[in-house]
């Protein structure tokens, strides 16, 4: 009972932990040296029904009615679009070809949505669930618009017109972001009874959350080791999305804070989902750049990590 409860406190940890000892153990170990060859590819192609099964079970909980925003979700949108955007600039103007890449990430980190699991880790800090909740789809629905607009200007094949580019990420993200609140508002309309289920299921979409985060951990493992890149640039991409960490989670407290909600301010702008933004990288961007989201989810899961073990330990936050 002891190992259950300090695995059910410390799930963030454990998973990343977790996460990174199979990697090692496959990459380690002579005989299993083809599998952990192949764990990269198999990590990309298990993320997209992970994060289907984890934005699925959270939108199980949502009735469309209860469906309110805040004017601080449209400034959080605001800044984030304005960040993008600022990242994408720098990223066309920068000089080397290490500076793009660590610009790379860090826009891959800024563009991620918020993490499904974002709305339980609120919950459990004492923040507002359904006003995150409510954050969550229209960060989902905005990621969905922002990149297909986004990507194509950084896109590598110069052989892809735009308007192809647009059309095939917007595919792709749809089938990944909004196929899944689609599902669950035809779940609770036709098949309430495993709707009610899955909303019983208080931490479901966290153990979902807590699964992509070991197979992102062993993907990081994974671009670090077989990265073909100079060792400062790979220290860059691994600590720079540390300073993007902070500052997100920052910027989000403080406009949290003017409306009274501090908690879920932060957590809606730093919490991200990163498998998304690893995804879209690797698929569209430079996969090398992929190793920033990786390395973000590190970043923010020791800083909610530390939160909760403040809130657990001090009954409240000390940031």
């Amino acid at each position: 009972m002891g190992i259950i409860k300090f695995v059910k406190e410390w799930t963030l940890p454990c998973a990343m932990v977790f996460g990174a000892s199979i990697y090692l153990l496959f990459a380690e170990i002579p005989f299993l040296e083809p599998i952990g060859n192949a764990v990269g590819p198999y990590f990309v192609d298990t993320l997209p029904p992970l994060i289907f099964l984890t934005l699925y079970s959270t939108f199980c909980k949502i009735r469309l009615h209860d469906l309110r925003t805040h004017t601080w979700h449209w400034w959080m949108q605001l800044v984030r679009i304005a960040l993008a955007a600022v990242l994408v600039i720098a990223a066309k103007e920068a000089d080397g070809h290490g500076t793009r890449l660590v610009i790379e990430g860090a826009f891959a980190c800024v563009i991620c949505p918020t993490a499904s699991a974002a709305a339980v880790v609120t919950e459990k800090l004492d923040g507002d669930l359904a006003s995150m909740t409510v954050y969550t789809l229209i960060d989902n629905g905005v990621t969905a618009v922002l990149v297909p607009l986004l990507f194509p200007v950084l896109e590598h094949h110069a052989d892809m017109a735009f308007m192809s580019s647009f059309a095939t990420i917007i595919q792709r993200t749809a089938l990944i972001l909004v196929l899944p609140f689609c599902c669950a508002m035809a779940t609770r309309k036709w098949l309430p009874k495993l709707a009610r289920r899955i909303k019983e299921m208080k931490n479901l979409a966290f153990y979902f959350w807590a699964v992509n985060l070991s197979i992102v951990m062993g993907l990081t493992l994974h671009n670090i080791f077989t990265a073909t890149v100079p060792g400062t640039v790979l220290a860059m991409l691994i600590t720079v999305p540390a300073a993007v960490t902070i500052i997100l989670f920052a910027i989000g407290k403080s406009l949290g804070r003017r409306f009274g909600d501090s908690i879920t301010g932060g957590q809606a702008m730093g919490q991200k989902n990163t498998g998304v933004g690893i995804w879209l990288t690797l698929t569209y961007l430079n996969p090398i750049a992929a190793i920033s989201p990786c390395a973000y989810v590190v970043w923010q899961n020791t800083l909610n990590s530390w939160q909760l073990w403040c809130k657990e330990k001090y009954g409240r936050l000390k940031w």
